[in-house]
């Protein structure tokens, strides 16, 4: 959990600090700190429904053992 804290605590910093530069306007940089990391989690929630779907395709294909794909080829 302490890795988890303080890696959401860096991508604040980070996403204030690089808006701050790029605005100068600690406003602009709060607001965009806060934001962003939400962001961010929605995104990553779809992205890994997507990789979850691609996983379990995978699998099924893994399964299939090789003398039926020469029966389905044929």
């Amino acid at each position: 959990m302490t890795k988890t804290v303080t890696f959401t605590l860096m991508h604040f910093c980070i996403a204030f600090s690089v808006t701050y530069a790029l605005t100068g306007s600690a406003a602009a940089g709060g607001l965009v700190a806060a934001i962003e990391p939400l962001c961010n989690s929605v995104g990553f929630y779809f992205h890994e429904k997507v990789w979850q779907r691609l996983d379990k395709r995978q699998a099924v294909e893994r399964h299939i053992p090789a003398h039926a794909w020469l029966h389905h080829q044929a």
